[in-house]
């Protein structure tokens, strides 16, 4: 089979092309042949050394995939052979709180990750996918959708009529954007870009918000809903943005750090937190408990995840590439 793996320098054009045998499940484990794998920031990260823990040659990045099950290894139970599947992003975290899984590991890095044709993994980590999504659809969930149904229903405990922030357009804040209508709450989209206003829009967005057009957005925030701010917000901005998402706030909100695409340093005001009594969390995903939750709102529902384009999986460079450009809306998947 083959797989792709960070060579002896980082970098997008340094991955590499290997040639190895199909492995064997053992106990308790299952063979995924490979079908598609989604990408995230978080894995051009790890690809070009910027992580915050650094991986050598040799790993096979990519957090997320789906894939159909080959093979089950003795003992394995809630799997067959044809099953279509999509694998956990959190490995061994498979319910409650990261911090009562001590032995949790995540895919894409220091696990190998879900570029390669296949794919052992045990069968705790693995759910069945929604019957109504194709592979490409599948593997857009472990990381974007649960980090969004982590946050917003999860964590968030979301509620018909709440009011919910949503920065940009990317995989996380579009399965935000579903994931709040679904629940019959409001979504304020914000966004540098009116043709990705527009799509937000489209697929359900209450308002929308250009912050380069309108610099002091929690102002506005706060007019579109009637002096009452928002309930949650997806903070994807990081240290730039934080203070007027506080600003943006109603009094006891909550907001879900889950990136820092504006940077890693800046100054935030305590008193800010305390006087929207305001409650911070960081979302790094979820256990493989969220996937199943999420998947199974998804079957219900039939909702069908934002993709914005599609490559083959040897093009993954310039499917890399398009990733770090911003133009994408939704998710970017490698076919395998």
């Amino acid at each position: 089979m083959k797989q792709i793996r960070l060579g002896s320098s980082f970098g997008t054009d340094n991955l590499e092309v290997h040639t190895c045998d199909i492995p064997t499940p053992g106990h308790g484990e299952v063979l995924i042949r490979v079908r598609a794998a989604a990408l995230n920031y978080r894995d051009w990260e790890v690809i070009n050394g910027q992580y915050h823990t650094v991986y050598g040659p040799g790993l096979v990045p990519l957090s997320d995939g789906a894939g159909e099950v080959v093979e089950t290894g003795p003992g394995v139970t809630a799997f067959d052979a044809g099953d279509a599947v999509i694998a956990s992003f959190w490995q061994g975290w498979h319910s409650g709180p990261l911090a009562d899984s001590l032995h949790a590991e995540t895919l894409g890095g220091p696990l190998n990750g879900m570029l390669g044709e296949y794919r052992v993994l045990p069968q705790q980590g693995l759910v069945k996918a929604p019957q109504h999504l194709d592979f490409a659809q599948a593997a857009t969930l472990p990381c974007a959708g649960v980090t969004a149904w982590q946050a917003l229903v999860t964590e968030g405990s979301i509620q018909a009529g709440d009011r919910v922030l949503i920065q940009g357009t990317g995989g996380v804040s579009m399965f935000a954007l579903q994931i709040a209508r679904m629940h019959g709450a409001q979504a304020i989209v914000l966004s540098s870009s009116e043709a990705k206003l527009a799509l937000a829009r489209h697929h359900g967005a209450k308002a929308t918000i250009n912050y380069l057009s309108t610099p002091d957005w929690a102002d506005e925030v706060i007019a579109v809903t009637g002096g009452h701010g928002v309930d949650h917000i997806l903070e994807v901005g990081g240290p730039g943005t934080f203070s007027q998402s506080l600003s943006a706030l109603a009094v006891g909100g909550q907001i879900n750090v889950i990136g820092y695409l504006g940077g890693k340093e800046g100054q935030i005001n305590p008193l800010q937190i305390l006087q929207a009594h305001a409650r911070v969390r960081g979302i790094a995903a979820g256990p493989t408990s969220t996937l199943k939750q999420l998947c199974d709102a998804i079957e219900r529902t039939g909702m069908t995840p934002v993709i914005d384009s599609e490559f083959d999986w040897m093009a993954y460079e310039e499917a890399l590439n398009h990733l770090t450009s911003a133009q994408h809306v939704g998710k970017i998947v490698l076919n395998v």
